[in-house]
């Protein structure tokens, strides 16, 4: 196996960990689906997530993985997000949040690069589980991403 493949294995491995693993209990957790799409670079995004109960108050950590396609890249998002869901008495929930991401850079044909990054994102979410989601990104984590999704609860 090639030196970028074992890379590529030992990192989603470690990611994919962290995610599974947090020690938050089981029963307090939802997963979900995600997708959407991304400016600079200008791509599709698809991936999954996790929430867990609320931290303290209305706060909860909401870590994510998203895999980008296009651009001439392939781009795996690993994102530590902690959101603050506000209350609101109507169908549509409005939450705000970010933190930091991890970001494996893929150009076709060329070696990976690793790269850290800072996500700042607002949303807006219905009791059921859909949601859609801006994201402004800061350092090396794509510019804008707008997605939708859906929680399982």
């Amino acid at each position: 196996m090639s030196h970028f493949g074992t890379r590529w294995i030992v990192g989603l491995s470690f990611l994919l960990g962290v995610v599974l693993f947090s020690p938050v209990p089981a029963f307090a957790q939802h997963g979900g689906i995600r997708g959407g799409i991304s400016v600079d670079p200008d791509q599709f995004y698809f991936g999954g997530h996790f929430e867990t109960s609320p931290l303290v108050d209305r706060l909860y950590f909401r870590p994510n993985v998203e895999v980008g396609i296009g651009d001439d890249l392939t781009l795996v998002a690993a994102n530590m997000e902690f959101v603050y869901k506000f209350s609101t008495r109507r169908p549509w929930n409005i939450y705000a949040g970010g933190g930091p991401a991890l970001n494996i850079y893929k150009p076709d044909g060329r070696d990976s690069n690793t790269e850290a990054g800072l996500n700042f994102l607002a949303g807006v979410e219905q009791a059921h589980g859909l949601f859609f989601e801006f994201k402004v990104g800061a350092i090396d984590s794509p510019d804008f991403k707008f997605g939708v999704g859906w929680t399982f609860r």
